[in-house]
């Protein structure tokens, strides 16, 4: 490479240039684009662009960008970054570095990382080795002429220094151990500050000013995954990062050697999620412990700089490094011979997500994930190895190690993380005989083994401990698919809920009815779709635990007599009815069915529920409102939101419910049906897992029709609709064997204001349903998803104790 600058050796070293170009000659500035080391200290990225921007006599600008877009964003991730950022961007003013802090969401996107990028003279970024930077990286070379230098900011042992990717540790440990003697204990040489402060005049954006930001709204604005929220124990940022480094200094370090292992003791420091995102020096924390000395800081040190260097040069050399091909040879042939041996059982995302597998260690070890964001690293390493026996294939088990590590772990996505999980299939490890089943001779850990060092029970308590001495209730009024998953989101966080519901099955219009002659009938949701991945990644393992399938049925339009096609595009219905989709997201929940909440009052800070028997309930720090607009309007008067939810129109459905002893005989399963009564027929039985034997139809009369017709007596009202299939189809039924009708008073609604969810952290209110998110199922998921977060936010956010 080619670096036409003086700079320090300590700097130079650690420089790799993504593309080798002349500093643009018309360049205003030096952009240092910071992602990954969000600290004003010790950062070599940093110092880099100082030093170069003082050669070429240019000021320094420091941008910050968080992207919805990266794989697996969420509010997790979202809230330690920014509160990382929050303390970085301090720290740079305290310097006289100029920032500018840049939060994608509606309203605020853009190339805006391309435009500054266009005006420097030369862009200094972090060299970190996994999804997403690399391809951001070679995203915007390919769309600027300003040359893009890479500094490592992460490694003591720069990853430049190390030519090549190793299997083992021990020969990485040799190949690097000259290197690191001679910066263990070098202190870092800091460039001096900037004589002014500068920031470009015509930014693209509108800085955030995080000294003053609100963050719950701020991430409640993102278009992001709702349903993982922050931890409230472990805070970004330098200060909480540097808070829990010297307690671990004080407290753990020099017994680290002894307690490392042991997942009940406070044995390890816990800092992994502030190495990652760069918000403590390596530098300074590999000098320090190398300072005190003695067994325990000697073990730390070679956790830190060989095993995780190990895997950062690893991660650096092999791009492939989420494939099965980047383990060794021996190890990808071993586990192909065995991949065709039994599993003792394939599981489902969700199954392994939400702690499911009734294994009590493996559960334990996920429930640590999901609830506190992190995972002690030796349980990691049979956590990992369990997954194996639970997929079908081995590329499928390190898929699904990916996806649990990065959804759920602060830490996600650090090569470090690879490191750990490529372990589990033989990286770094040697061949171990006789050959086991899957495994072959890649080495096992089975639970049942770890389980008799480390007691399950002691170690779930631990796991599932609480955020706060007072463990937050919720009550939720609505049980349906809003309601639900609102619920069973925040009782997989640790909260204490209780739903509220006057049916007498959940699901709300996800519903399914059972008539004489074993007749069954979708007559609320007919089926769905999937447009949004937050919720396409549950509708695939539904599928999966048989609670939906796919309706492969022939759907057309009728109008003025003719028939054609529509679009081709799966949709889903719950099997055998679509209540089952109610019946799996409550099967975990407390729920009080056939209970009509008929006020809601507020007093002491607390929420209090009466029903229509004069039944008390409460109080509840936090009240989610999960039912129809009209009737969350009723309900919350005089509180705030009735006003909003009054304001949207809910329009009625009249549906009749038809029975015939032979095939109604027309060449397609259902119909949208225009100018008629009639918006919607469905031939109910051809649906997958329906009972056999007589067919089942499902009529839905226009909104326009079920308006005109809503107080008509329902005996009147399935003749007429049955008439309407006569003449939109042309073909005259048999005498049907049962005939109803069913209204749904409050069929569709939509929020003319787009939003997805009402909110008043105030008060603890939280409103929600299909009406606020453009109906359909898919909506009122995705509802009940954002009012979930809503209080994941205010509980891990706003209320965040000391670390």
């Amino acid at each position: 490479m080619t670096i036409h600058f003086t700079l320090p050796d300590h700097l130079h070293e650690r420089i790799r240039v993504a593309c080798d170009r002349t500093p643009y000659e018309s360049g205003r500035f030096v952009l240092y684009w910071m992602h990954n080391a969000l600290r004003g200290h010790e950062n070599p990225a940093l110092d880099t662009a100082i030093a170069v921007a003082r050669q070429l006599d240019l000021p320094v600008f420091v941008y910050q960008g968080l992207s919805e877009r990266y794989r697996f964003a969420s509010d997790r991730h979202h809230a330690f970054i920014l509160q990382g950022a929050k303390d970085v961007q301090a720290e740079l003013a305290g310097r006289s570095i100029g920032a500018a802090f840049h939060l994608e969401r509606p309203g605020h996107r853009g190339p805006h990382l391309r435009t500054l990028a266009s005006r420097a003279a030369i862009v200094i970024t972090e060299d970190l080795p996994t999804d997403p930077i690399p391809g951001w990286i070679a995203r915007l070379n390919e769309t600027i002429s300003t040359p893009i230098w890479l500094v490592d900011t992460a490694c003591v042992v720069p990853m430049n220094l190390v030519d090549k990717a190793h299997d083992r540790v021990f020969t990485f440990r040799d190949a690097t151990r000259k290197l690191l003697d001679k910066r263990l204990t070098r202190p870092w040489m800091e460039q001096s500050d900037p004589a002014v402060r500068y920031v470009p005049p015509d930014l693209p954006f509108v800085p955030v000013d995080l000294a003053t930001a609100h963050l719950c709204d701020l991430i409640a604005s993102c278009d992001i995954d709702h349903t993982v929220g922050p931890v409230p124990h472990t805070i970004g940022g330098s200060m909480s990062g540097y808070s829990r480094w010297n307690a671990f200094k004080a407290k753990g370090l020099l017994r680290y050697a002894d307690h490392r292992n042991d997942a009940l003791r406070d044995g390890v420091s816990r800092m992994s999620a502030y190495l990652h995102y760069g918000m403590v020096s390596p530098m300074r924390m590999a000098r320090e412990a190398a300072s005190i000395g003695g067994a325990g800081p000697e073990k730390y040190l070679d956790e830190l700089l060989v095993w995780r260097e190990l895997a950062y040069v690893f991660c650096r050399h092999r791009p492939d490094h989420e494939s099965l091909s980047a383990i060794p040879k021996w190890a990808l042939e071993t586990l192909r011979q065995h991949e065709s041996d039994p599993r003792a059982r394939v599981f489902d995302w969700e199954t392994l997500a939400r702690s499911q597998t009734a294994d009590p260690l493996w559960d334990a070890a996920q429930r640590s994930l999901m609830v506190h964001g992190e995972l002690h690293n030796n349980v990691r390493m049979t956590w990992g190895k369990a997954i194996m026996n639970w997929t079908s294939t081995a590329a499928d088990a390190l898929q699904m190690m990916v996806d649990l590590n990065h959804r759920y772990a602060l830490d996600g996505r650090d090569p470090a993380s690879y490191g750990g999980l490529l372990w589990c299939l033989g990286q770094f490890d040697r061949p171990h005989k006789p050959p086991q089943p899957v495994f072959g001779t890649v080495r096992t850990r089975p639970t049942e083994e770890h389980a008799a060092r480390l007691d399950p029970d002691l170690y779930h308590a631990r796991t599932t401990r609480a955020w706060h001495d007072q463990v937050p209730r919720v009550a939720v009024v609505g049980a349906g698919v809003s309601g639900l998953i609102c619920a069973r989101t925040l009782v997989d966080h640790g909260f204490s809920v209780t739903v509220f519901d006057k049916g007498r099955g959940p699901g709300g219009r996800a519903a399914t009815r059972r008539a004489e002659l074993n007749l069954l009938f979708d007559h609320g949701a007919q089926y769905f779709t999937t447009r949004d991945p937050r919720f396409a990644r549950y509708v695939l393992a539904w599928q999966a635990q048989g609670v939906l399938a796919e309706w492969g049925g022939r759907i057309v339009k009728l109008q003025d007599g003719s028939v054609a096609e529509t679009t081709p595009q799966p949709r889903y219905v719950g099997t055998p009815g679509m209540s089952a989709l109610g019946a799996h997201l409550s099967a975990d929940l407390a729920i009080r069915q056939e209970t009509r909440i008929r006020r809601v009052t507020r007093a002491d800070g607390g929420w209090n529920l009466g029903d229509e028997s004069g039944a008390e309930f409460g109080p509840f720090d936090f009240l989610i409102i999960a039912v129809p607009a009209p009737q969350a309007a009723e309900l919350l008067s005089p509180h705030r939101f009735a006003e909003e939810a009054a304001n949207i129109p809910m329009a009625p459905c009249w549906t009749a419910l038809v029975g015939f002893d032979r095939r109604y005989q027309v060449p397609w399963d259902g119909a949208f049906v225009h100018d008629s009564p009639l918006s919607w027929v469905a031939r109910n039985s051809s649906k997958p897992g329906r009972p056999a034997g007589h067919e089942c139809w499902v009529l839905q009369a226009s909104p326009e029709w079920s308006s005109a017709h809503l107080e008509d007596p329902p005996e009147t009202i399935g003749p007429h609709l049955l008439g309407a299939l006569h003449a939109a189809t042309g073909i005259a039924p048999s005498a049907p064997i049962h005939l109803t009708a069913h209204r749904w008073r409050y069929s569709q609604g939509s929020d003319p204001q787009g939003r997805t969810v009402l909110n008043d952290p105030a008060t603890g209110l939280v409103v929600c349903g299909d009406w606020l998110a453009g109906g359909r199922v898919e909506g009122a998921f995705l509802s009940g998803a954002s009012a979930a977060g809503c209080v994941l936010r205010e509980v891990g956010i706003a209320t965040s104790p000391a670390t």
